[in-house]
């Protein structure tokens, strides 16, 4: 129900009103993903192309319990922050099922960009600068309390033109808090950090506490696989990687990497969280690489162009200023929403 201060609460989902949709002009295309406890779907909210995030509420009560609280979370927390490099947030609703709604990205996951190219490795300037999107996009979430948990290549999403990378998923995000344990709900364990995997071997119900570093330690395995295009811990399973990183303090081999990029991700997945620098700091250290990879431009003088129509450098050295034209990947294939869009609830009957 809407509060007299415009406030949507039901269960542990308290958002602004602005942020509910209307579930009468959400309409649904084809599946594009689908992930263990929710479906994404093409569709079309007030004529606007979106992606439909449907979050299965399970059978079991304490199954429901969690996956609402879960799809609460993740909702207060797209809510809370904006950033040019995270997922636009249109709205969601809870009932009668619970369904968020982000803006529509073309560009495919990075996971599947990065398997598209193999066995070729991306240019080192575009990889510097996914990982520069990447950096701010956690920056700004760090700034703001949150830690997101499950940083990997599946959660990091591509616009068609494959210049930008946007940061998605924030299911397992959570407000970082000095005080306040947290559980040991983790992400995948491939990216994930020692000190929360080791959580797995407390007794059911226990608590321990981590911080934003984790967020770092799992950077450097994306940074690690964006240079190389080859899956961390190549020969071991999810929880064999994850046992040999926590336990024996294994990582990915970084010799072959040039020394100034080798100490951004070693010093990211170090062991002690406390001696992992924030993403402040790491996006100084990837401009300060970039600049001697892409060295600017000459400056030519005024004289010549004294022509209006002078191009002006980038301001940053952004993703978009470092891709270059082609697309090394092939085109991304232009998806259409059906020509007559159905109801979404209606077609939420005939897909489950």
């Amino acid at each position: 129900m809407r509060s007299g201060h415009g406030f949507y609460s039901e269960g542990e989902l308290i958002l602004d009103a602005k942020w509910l949709i209307d579930p009468k002009q959400l309409f649904v295309g084809p599946k594009i993903g689908e992930g263990a406890h929710a479906k994404v779907y093409e569709g079309k909210y007030r004529n606007q192309n979106v992606a439909i995030k449907v979050v299965q509420r399970g059978e079991t009560p304490e199954e429901i319990s969690k996956r609402e609280a879960r799809f609460a979370r993740e909702v207060t927390m797209l809510s809370r922050v904006q950033h040019k490099n995270l997922v636009k947030f249109i709205g969601a609703c809870k009932e009668p099922v619970m369904v968020i709604v982000t803006e529509l990205l073309l560009g495919g996951t990075l996971r599947k960009y990065l398997l598209n190219m193999r066995p070729r490795s991306l240019d080192m300037r575009v990889a510097i600068g996914f990982a520069l999107d990447i950096s701010r996009a956690m920056e700004c979430l760090h700034a703001h309390g949150i830690i997101h948990r499950d940083l990997k290549p599946e959660n990091l999403i591509l616009t068609a033109d494959h210049k930008t990378v946007k940061l998605a998923d924030f299911g397992l995000a959570r407000e970082e808090s000095l005080t306040e344990m947290m559980t040991a709900e983790t992400g995948t364990y491939r990216w994930m950090a020692p000190e929360l995997y080791s959580t797995v071997t407390l007794r059911h119900g226990e608590k321990k506490h981590y911080n934003h570093k984790v967020d770092a330690y799992s950077f450097a395995i994306v940074l690690w696989e964006l240079i190389h295009n080859k899956l961390p811990f190549e020969g071991m399973s999810n929880l064999q990687a994850a046992y040999a990183a926590a336990f024996k303090n294994v990582r990915p081999s970084a010799e072959d990497v040039p020394v100034d990029l080798a100490l951004i991700i070693t010093s990211c997945w170090k062991e002690d969280p406390s001696a992992r620098p924030d993403f402040s700091q790491i996006i100084q250290m990837l401009l300060h690489y970039l600049s001697t990879i892409s060295p600017p431009e000459p400056v030519i003088p005024p004289r010549i162009f004294a022509s209006e129509n002078s191009v002006l450098p980038p301001e940053s050295p952004g993703t978009s200023s470092l891709m270059t034209a082609r697309d090394d990947s092939g085109e991304t294939p232009n998806i259409q929403i059906e020509d007559k869009a159905r109801g979404f609830f209606f077609c939420f009957k005939q897909c489950y």
